[in-house]
């Protein structure tokens, strides 16, 4: 019993790190935004970075970890192109037309989205109060953000919004389900290699314009989009949800725009209103309440992939202790 608490108690840091490292990513992704580089292009460049860096540190490290089952590399390579590519691209284009803090409330709605998969797919019944706090969390990303202030109705940007949530939801369910087998490594390196073929095919290295990035203050923020709010984030993510439900993890992560609306008061001036202060409270109450619930059920957790074949390495490789 005390291991499984201690597994939990990690993953809900984890979860939290995540957050932490993924808060900056909207306001420095803005910055290049602003500055002329296309949001595909910025999407392709944090998967390809990531692949990269990811793929440098296990072939130092542990070749072994690489190898997956046959059977497994279909399903690894559909939640990197379903979730991590789509992810990427539709939260891109939502906080350039919507601003970071609604295209940000908008992508996580993906804690919704998979309590109403495991409901409908998998026919769960996840207790009410895992339930209550993804909906308090939800509502208090809203309030920080401000979500009502939209100076138009951007449908293009909306769209991209909720397209955001359902990548979220997919790479975080994708996650959980092949951590049951892998290492977040490994996980991580064959979703951004699947995202980053996509990205390749989809915008030629050829057609790319680098003039974005003709400042070194400009590659400063794409080497932090890619190894810190892209690399560091997910590997905590992927972590997280080895140890915690992806429905749980994901509510934690909803930390981020509220602990990036705290950094910008002080570094950019921003000061919070009344609402925001009550926002960033109802957040945190809510990330407080799913961690002090008692323990995941079975009800609230992602199969594993099925076995069909003999697997590339031992259990003992595979899994984390």
């Amino acid at each position: 019993m005390n291991r499984h608490l201690d597994r939990a108690h990690q993953g809900y840091l984890l979860a939290v790190l995540a957050a932490v490292l993924f808060c900056g990513n909207g306001v420095t992704s803005r910055l290049l935004l602003d500055d002329g580089m296309p949001a595909v292009r910025l999407s392709g460049l944090r998967v390809l970075i990531t692949f990269v860096a990811m793929l440098s540190w296990l072939l130092a490290t542990d070749r072994s970890s690489l190898r997956v089952r046959r059977a497994d590399a279909p399903r690894l390579i559909g939640f990197g192109l379903g979730g991590l590519a789509l992810v990427n691209l539709a939260y891109f284009i939502a906080i350039a037309r919507l601003g970071v803090g609604v295209g940000l409330t908008l992508e996580y709605m993906g804690p919704i989205l998979l309590l109403l998969w495991l409901r409908i797919r998998y026919k769960r019944s996840v207790p009410g109060r895992v339930w209550a706090a993804a909906a308090l969390a939800l509502a208090g990303c809203l309030l920080v953000v401000e979500g009502w202030k939209l100076s138009s109705l951007d449908l293009t940007g909306i769209a991209a919004g909720l397209a955001a949530a359902v990548g979220f939801a997919i790479y975080a369910w994708g996650a959980e389900r092949s951590g049951r087998t892998y290492r977040p490594g490994t996980t991580l390196l064959w979703f951004s290699a699947a995202a980053t073929l996509f990205w390749l095919v989809a915008t030629p290295p050829w057609t790319y314009s680098w003039a974005a990035l003709g400042s070194a203050e400009n590659l400063a923020a794409a080497a932090y989009v890619g190894l810190v709010g892209t690399l560091g984030g997910f590997v905590c993510a992927f972590a997280a949800v080895q140890r915690i439900p992806a429905a749980r993890a994901s509510v934690v992560m909803t930390l981020e725009p509220a602990l990036a609306a705290l950094i910008a008061w002080p570094v950019l001036g921003e000061v919070l209103s009344p609402i925001q202060i009550v926002g960033g409270v109802v957040v945190l109450t809510a990330v407080m309440w799913i961690q002090g619930q008692r323990s995941a059920g079975p009800e609230e957790q992602a199969p594993p992939f099925p076995t069909t074949d003999p697997p590339a390495q031992t259990a003992g490789d595979q899994r984390v202790k």
